[in-house]
């Protein structure tokens, strides 16, 4: 079941109806910072009369019965849509978001270097791995804390928020004194733990679907957030595994429109790790702008063949500047079409 507030209505009126469902035995899970207050409530069996009583309470808009296993994550919990704001950036607003950096910081020239240059392309967020999940041990990992400082170094400078990869559960709150964006990599996706942790610190979380996950199981691990009391969850489609050696992944921009369905939470593409090829990062950005998505993230740096990590698949900075001018240009075209109605 989910119980919708009215618009306007204040944090206050929520808890208190949320208290009316635990006096009753039913646990309630309440989001409320992205936009009008919405209620999960779980149990075996619900009363025919509790809707109608939950819909006289002060400040509960309606009442619905859920038909997906994800309840506060699904369109129907806020059929207007989320909108993530971090700082003076609004994920899901009017305009796609375009997010952008070095795959991993490597020194402090580097990622000064980069921030500007991403920015005079038009990124308004600032990308970078301090804590690299590698495929092989031998592989560069990342520079730890130091590459967290380096990053908000950069973003300061700069003026851009900044999203970083946490790993583990222990890292949460490091990973959170410097980030503005706490993203969840496919890899983690479904670390429970780590989805719990995240709920619990007042970031955003950028959420990459799994690269084997179907779109329940990756709307389900947003549910994880949601439920926790984190309402400020972006997904992102970042590719995923096929038979097809051509690209890294298959970047799935199905998922694009359907996510737009199902939920009401705003989605952005990853077209590096999607194709994890250069010369296709910009179609399949465009294209998933045209798809409906909300923003990209994309690998760019002023010297890709230099990078420690995945310069194959990073652009430079005049590519990421056609890139957003196209992006807002198709996305100005197309936005009437691309409206989400319940």
């Amino acid at each position: 079941m989910i119980v919708r507030m009215q618009q306007g209505a204040d944090t206050e009126a929520a808890r208190s109806v949320a208290e009316h469902l635990r006096s009753r035995g039913f646990e309630v899970h309440l989001i409320a910072s992205s936009g009008a207050p919405v209620i999960g409530v779980n149990g075996r069996q619900i009363p025919e009369d509790l809707g109608p009583t939950l819909c006289s309470l002060p400040g509960v808009a309606d009442v619905l019965d859920s038909p997906r296993p994800y309840r506060l994550a699904a369109r129907e919990a806020r059929p207007s849509g989320t909108v993530v704001q971090v700082g003076n950036v609004r994920i899901g607003g009017p305009e796609p978001v375009i997010i952008a950096g070095p795959c991993t910081v490597e020194s402090r020239e580097q990622m000064l270097r980069a921030a500007e240059a991403v920015r005079a392309a038009g990124a308004v967020m600032l990308r970078g791995g301090a804590f690299k999940p590698r495929t092989s041990p031998y592989s560069f990992q990342g520079l730890g804390e130091e590459g967290l400082r380096l990053l908000a170094e950069a973003g300061a400078a700069t003026g851009m928020p900044v999203v970083s990869e946490v790993m583990e559960p222990d890292q949460v709150e490091l990973v959170a004194e410097y980030a503005d964006v706490l993203q969840i990599g496919s890899r983690n996706m479904a670390n429970f733990p780590l989805l719990k942790r995240v709920a619990r610190v007042n970031r955003p979380v950028l959420l990459k679907r799994g690269f084997a996950a179907t779109i329940e199981e990756w709307l389900l691990s947003a549910e994880y957030i949601l439920a926790g009391g984190n309402d400020r969850v972006i997904l992102c489609e970042r590719g995923i595994r096929s038979f097809d050696p051509s690209t890294r992944f298959t970047l799935d921009l199905n998922a694009v429109p359907l996510i737009r369905q199902l939920s009401h939470l705003p989605i952005i593409v990853d077209p590096s790790h999607g194709t994890g090829r250069r010369d296709l990062v910009a179609s399949m950005a465009l294209a998933g702008i045209a798809a409906g998505a909300h923003g990209l993230i994309i690998e760019a740096v002023p010297d890709p063949d230099d990078a420690l990590c995945d310069g194959p698949q990073s652009i430079t900075p005049d590519t990421l500047a056609s890139i957003a001018a196209r992006a807002r240009a198709i996305h100005s075209a197309l936005t009437p079409e691309l409206a989400v109605t319940a």
